[in-house]
């Protein structure tokens, strides 16, 4: 049966895990998701001063991973459409470089052409459409920038990815419902979602139908995360 991706259920499900959300975040990963998250910045090179988009960005680390990076050189836009998270992330701010808005990445209140980069860390498996969320994407970008995904994987290795979804399967699920006590099984819906979500080429030829070009996929960790990375045509 597939995950329940409805809007209602993922805020409702978000919202619970919130105040943990950060600190499951670190200690699961055994902080490896700062090192994604930097490599994902390194691979969008930000290129000019036009404002960057992160969207469904939860407390805000990879704006805040953003703003680090262009030291006051651009604006860093943060959506999401669940309150709990945005509040946090407000909560973490020190300046006015990040800029929070509550919005759905399905229907974003931006102008077309708007963004050099435009970001999503571990949140477009969790949008009801992948093809709709990187259109949004994509039509918010300004030509000639880049669209970005930070998102789990499965390793190639056959043992490694044996042993990894084994304990993802059955060990972290447990693990999270004890950390952080949640009536939506947060943990369990994690290794569905991702073990359901499009990875490698497939994800890139679903960008490439929304419109991005010269689509690339990079592994990290032994393929455990994936950062992807398109291009939006220059106009004509």
């Amino acid at each position: 049966m597939p995950v329940d991706k409805s809007g209602s259920h993922i805020r409702q499900m978000f919202g619970e895990i919130a105040g943990r959300y950060d600190f499951m975040n670190h200690f699961l990963s055994a902080g490896t998701d700062v090192y994604w998250r930097w490599q994902t910045v390194r691979m969008a090179a930000p290129f000019n001063n036009s404002p960057i988009l992160d969207v469904c960005t939860g407390t805000g680390d990879l704006a805040f991973a953003f703003r680090k990076k262009l030291n006051g050189a651009a604006t860093v836009f943060a959506t999401d459409f669940t309150h709990g998270m945005l509040k946090l992330g407000e909560e973490k701010r020190d300046d006015r470089d990040v800029v929070f808005l509550e919005a759905d990445t399905l229907s974003l209140p931006f102008p077309s052409d708007k963004f050099q980069v435009v970001s999503v860390a571990f949140g477009l498996r969790n949008v009801s459409s992948t093809i709709g969320g990187l259109k949004e994407m994509t039509r918010v970008c300004e030509p000639g920038g880049k669209v970005i995904v930070l998102e789990f994987s499965l390793p190639d290795n056959r043992l490694l990815s044996s042993v990894y979804q084994w304990y993802f399967r059955n060990i972290l699920p447990k693990l999270g419902q004890l950390l952080v006590r949640n009536r939506q099984a947060a943990y369990e819906y994690l290794p569905q979602s991702v073990s359901e979500f499009p990875s490698g080429s497939q994800l890139t030829g679903i960008m490439e139908e929304a419109g991005l070009i010269n689509t690339s996929f990079h592994k990290m960790t032994a393929g455990i995360a994936t950062v992807y990375i398109g291009n939006k045509p220059e106009h004509a």
